[in-house]
């Protein structure tokens, strides 16, 4: 209803969106909870992991286009399971042949298989030529303020920061850096992995992020479609309490919520 109402729209290259939450497609138990779950998120954006999900590259098999049609959602492509430039860079154009030239990807190059936490150089060499080929690159990163204004300054059009790691469902660890990235960044920020919660999800917000993304909080919940549900309040709450800033805090600074000027005394 936020949105709806108020116009607040997420604008990522040039392109609005009224909702702030971010999806992805991958551990659901089949293609028909994955709708589900996204229906229930109210997501606009939906990601796709290329080199593990069909979307037209085995004919003989179920694509997720079938339930989640380019027509309905925007898709972003990733490149998951990624470790170096190169290959995250071939893994997106084969999704830009998939999709009839589509230009809005994640890229993503992993450090090591066990952490899942991003390799920065090879991200950021990956990240210089897919800008200079036309894509228009949201990119998952370190909490590095230093990392994130390179990448933007490269012409990334969303930075990505990790609140923790993917999967670890630890929350937002690193408020402060992610405050020292917003302080600086002129697009959108995005938090994305670690959450694990619908209150991870408002806290993003309420530091000032643009938006979140995730896949595991939603899909490992033991009910996927109610846990969509959540996240989608958890966003919304999040950015109203941002809009609407929060009461200073106060140690030991009692005042009460009524007034006490003006009170009846009772008479003797």
């Amino acid at each position: 209803m936020l949105n709806n109402d108020t116009h607040d729209t997420l604008t990522i290259a040039g392109k609005a969106y009224t909702s702030r939450l971010l999806v992805g497609t991958g551990k659901y138990k089949d293609f028909a909870q994955t709708k589900a779950a996204i229906d229930a998120s109210g997501a606009n954006i939906v990601t796709v992991a290329i080199r593990r999900t069909n979307i037209g590259q085995d004919a003989n098999a179920p694509s997720l286009l079938d339930y989640l049609p380019p027509s309905e959602y925007t898709l972003l492509p990733n490149t998951a399971g990624c470790y170096t430039a190169d290959d995250a860079i071939r893994t997106l154009r084969l999704a830009r042949e998939l999709l009839d030239d589509h230009r809005l990807v994640k890229l993503e190059v992993l450090g090591d298989p066990h952490t899942l936490f991003p390799n920065m150089a090879e991200t950021i060499a990956a990240a210089k030529v897919l800008v200079q080929e036309g894509f228009d690159v949201m990119v998952y990163c370190s909490d590095d303020p230093i990392a994130a204004k390179q990448l933007e300054e490269i012409g990334c059009v969303a930075v990505m920061p990790l609140a923790s790691l993917i999967g670890s469902g630890m929350g937002i660890l690193n408020p402060w850096n992610l405050q020292l990235i917003l302080e600086k960044a002129k697009v959108p920020v995005i938090v994305d992995a670690g959450v694990g919660t619908a209150s991870d999800a408002a806290i993003a917000m309420e530091l000032g992020c643009a938006g979140v993304l995730m896949n595991t909080a939603i899909a490992a919940a033991q009910d996927p479609i109610l846990m969509a549900h959540a996240m989608k309040l958890g966003v919304e709450a999040g950015r109203a309490a941002y809009l609407a800033g929060r009461m200073p805090k106060k140690l030991y600074s009692a005042t009460p919520s009524s007034p006490t000027a003006g009170l009846i005394t009772p008479s003797k």
